[in-house]
């Protein structure tokens, strides 16, 4: 039965490109990884998957090559850097990328890419953080040709419990863009409402399910709050870098559009001040310290 499954390459093991590939890997698909540093894969060569030497070798012998990578400078270098993908990629090959990255210079490398060699571009990133990841309840957001979304569909669907073809190239980064906006300037507010009730001599860990059902309710809030309020910081789910270059991402993209975001610029001046205090590579939930320190 797998045999009829189109192969994959992957690149990018991370925090979210590791629970993908098991579930890849589960459904039978036949699978080739790639990571900057190789023994993140052990764990998925030993179930099955093939090493690649490098991106281009990636490409060898697969159908469809899925990246979920750093920012744009990251997928930039991996595509077509020395030994990238370009250079191993063949007509007929679609290329998959599930990172965030700005719009603009993905619609940019995609018609780089599609002169280069042929391979088509479908930008698909994903939302539902690692619990999504590892439970297959992504919500993935599609930029591309729709011929193109659905030879990918059903991988998508191993990964994802919801897939949304938002047009053209680059329109999947504009959506997640937005997506992020939300979610940055609800995990600011959320930190807000946590120090504001502890320093009122409320039990900050009743307020998510104090609030459960209403209008102020929302994922964010049942994940956030009860983390925040207990100071739960580890393991870490997601980092506060990863939230800033997303705001930095809608904000540049805003302008370049001549669109206000006035709430996701203040959002992203207080996430680079949290991560300046050295924060950066820890959780969101540790947001909560911007506040709690004004006491």
């Amino acid at each position: 039965m797998s045999s009829a499954l189109p192969s994959l390459g992957f690149a990018g093991i991370g925090l979210m490109g590791l629970p993908m590939c098991r579930r890849l890997l589960a459904a039978g698909y036949p699978l080739t990884v790639w990571n900057r540093s190789p023994d993140k894969c052990a764990g998925l060569v030993a179930a099955g998957a093939r090493l690649a030497a490098n991106p281009a070798d990636l490409c060898v012998g697969v159908d469809i090559v899925l990246l979920c990578l750093a920012d744009t400078a990251v997928v930039r270098e991996v595509v077509f850097g020395d030994q990238g993908i370009a250079q191993g990629a063949r007509p007929g090959q679609l290329l998959v990328d599930l990172s965030s990255l700005e719009p603009t210079a993905t619609r940019d490398m995609a018609a780089e890419l599609a002169a280069l060699c042929g391979m088509a571009w479908l930008d698909a990133p994903v939302s539902g953080g690692t619990p999504g990841a590892e439970a297959g309840t992504l919500a993935i957001m599609v930029g591309g040709q729709a011929e193109d979304l659905e030879r990918a569909r059903p991988v998508l669907l191993t990964l994802g419990q919801r897939v949304t073809h938002m047009g053209g190239v680059g329109a999947g980064q504009v959506t997640k863009a937005c997506n992020q906006m939300i979610v940055a300037c609800n995990a600011l507010v959320i930190a807000e409402v946590v120090a504001l009730a502890e320093q009122s001599g409320v039990d900050a860990t009743l307020i998510a399910e104090a609030l459960a059902g209403g209008f102020a309710d929302s994922r964010p809030l049942q994940i956030l709050a009860p983390q925040m309020a207990e100071s739960r910081f580890e393991p870490i789910k997601w980092h506060v870098r990863t939230l800033l270059k997303d705001l930095d991402t809608a904000v540049k993209f805003s302008r370049e559009q001549g669109s206000a975001t006035p709430l996701s610029g203040l959002a992203a001046q207080l996430m680079r001040l949290h991560g300046g205090q050295g924060y950066l590579q820890k959780d969101p939930a540790t947001l909560v310290a911007l506040y709690r320190n004004k006491a």
